[in-house]
């Protein structure tokens, strides 16, 4: 049975400010959160290919594999701007249909199948498997453990450094509650 311990990266700028990610480094303020988390024993560790997955999980002094299946949910061209700034029906059609991308980058519909495919690849011999990842994609993963509709991935709420354990296999991932003190 593998063990997946999905971690969100640690806090940066824009979580700070609410704005749609790019690629920048885990703030000030993530790097005191990351004093407090009791980083899982694991196997072995991977990582999205974004600077703050990177930042987060070399703050935990362990060696990753990059995985860009694992890299952050594509929000094309509002990339750096607050939700204040994008048009308000972009908006609204965004948080209320999955299948939109009116950004010009990803649709959650998309991000739930990429992280379903990565999911269904998750049987290679390891027991214990750290994931540094985003918000979004520990989102989309337990949308796919929990099998659930695309639609109630704005239900599930992830934010920095929270852990999402999965245990199970392809087609068959239970959810567990997180027991990490942080």
């Amino acid at each position: 049975m593998t063990r997946l311990f999905v971690v969100a990266h640690a806090s940066t700028r824009a979580t700070e400010q609410a704005r749609f990610p790019c690629d920048e480094p885990i703030s000030d303020r993530g790097r005191r959160e990351l004093g407090r988390l009791a980083v899982p024993v694991v196997d072995r560790w991977v990582c999205a290919p974004e600077r703050r997955a990177v930042d987060t999980v070399h703050a935990f002094g362990v060696p990753a594999e990059i995985d860009s299946a694992l890299r952050e949910l594509d929000y094309g061209r509002w990339c750096g701007s607050a939700m204040g700034d994008v048009p308000e029906g972009e908006l609204a059609m965004w948080l209320t249909e999955p299948a939109a991308a009116p950004h010009g980058g990803e649709s959650v519909e998309d991000l739930i199948r990429r992280v379903g495919t990565w999911l269904a690849a998750q049987d290679d011999g390891y027991e214990r498997v750290g994931v540094v990842t985003h918000p979004a994609v520990v989102r989309a993963a337990t949308v796919c453990a929990l099998d659930a509709p695309a639609a109630s991935f704005r239900r599930v709420d992830v934010g920095p450094l929270d852990v999402v354990r999965l245990y199970g296999g392809p087609g068959r991932w239970t959810l567990r509650p997180n027991r990490f003190a942080r």
